[in-house]
C-alpha cells in the first residue's frame, strides 16, 4: 500500500514513522527545509521538500498511484486545498487533519473521506481520564460508536458469577479477562472474581451502566 502524507510536523512525521514500520510505502511532502531535513534523517521513506498544494509537487510524489492521501499539516486551509486537488486523481481514501473544529463542516462538504482532529481527540481523552478515574484504560472503537474499557471488578454481586450470566447484553460484552497479567479470552463458564481485571466492549452511552454492573 502506498501512502502520501503532506506535513512533516509532529503529527505527519509520527504517522509516517508508524506506517513505515508497518510495511507501507510512504512519501512525505513538507515545505519547510528544516522539517524536510529532519524527516529525511529519521524516515526510511521518500521525503519531498515542496508545497503539497501544488499539483507539480503532488505529481512528483506519484499521487496518482497512492492508496491513501493524508493532509496532516497544522494549517487547515492548506489541508483543505490539497485534498480538493487530490480528489482529481481518484485516490481511494483521502484523510485530513483539522485543527479548528469550526472548519470540520467545510472539509466534509467537499467530500473528504475522514476528518481527524488530534487536538479534539486529545482533549476528549483527557476528559475521560478525569470523569472516569476508575477505568484502567479507554480505547475509541468504531468511530466513537463503542469503547473498549479495562476495569477492575469491585461489585460483589458479580463475584462468583459465570461470564455467560452477565455477558453479553445489548449494551456491553466481556471480551477478555486477565489472569497473572496475561490476557485470556473468556469462555461462557469462566468465573468472575472480585479484583479481576476485565476488558469490555461497551456501546456509546452505556458506560455508566457497565461501570455500575462491575464496579458497583
Amino acid at each position: 500500500m502506498y501512502v502520501v502524507i503532506m506535513g512533516g510536523g509532529r503529527v505527519g512525521l509520527t504517522l509516517a514513522d508508524l506506517l513505515v514500520n508497518d510495511g507501507y510505502d510512504i512519501t512525505l511532502i513538507e515545505n519547510s527545509e528544516n522539517l524536510c531535513n529532519n524527516a529525511a534523517s529519521e524516515l526510511d521513506a521518500l521525503v519531498i521538500c515542496g508545497n503539497g498544494t501544488d499539483t507539480k509537487t503532488l505529481e512528483e510524489a506519484n499521487i496518482q498511484d497512492a492508496d491513501f492521501f493524508v493532509a496532516a499539516t497544522g494549517n487547515d486551509e492548506a489541508n483543505l486545498l490539497s485534498c480538493i486537488l487530490v480528489k482529481d486523481y481518484d485516490i481511494p481514501k483521502i484523510i485530513a487533519r483539522v485543527s479548528n473544529p469550526d472548519h470540520e463542516e467545510a472539509f466534509k462538504k467537499v467530500g473528504i473521506d475522514d476528518v481527524i482532529s488530534p487536538e479534539i481527540t486529545a482533549a476528549g481523552f483527557l476528559e475521560k481520564i478525569i470523569t472516569r478515574p476508575n477505568v484502567a484504560d479507554l480505547t475509541a472503537f468504531g468511530k466513537g460508536n463503542a469503547e473498549i474499557l479495562d476495569m477492575i471488578i469491585e461489585n460483589e454481586k458479580v463475584t462468583g458469577k459465570k461470564v455467560s450470566e452477565v455477558s453479553p447484553t445489548e449494551d456491553y460484552m466481556i471480551i477478555a479477562t486477565y489472569h497473572g497479567g496475561k490476557l485470556v479470552i473468556p469462555k461462557p463458564d469462566s468465573v468472575l472474581n472480585k479484583g479481576n481485571k476485565i476488558s469490555i466492549l461497551v456501546k456509546r452511552g452505556s458506560f455508566k451502566k457497565a461501570a455500575k454492573k462491575f464496579m458497583g
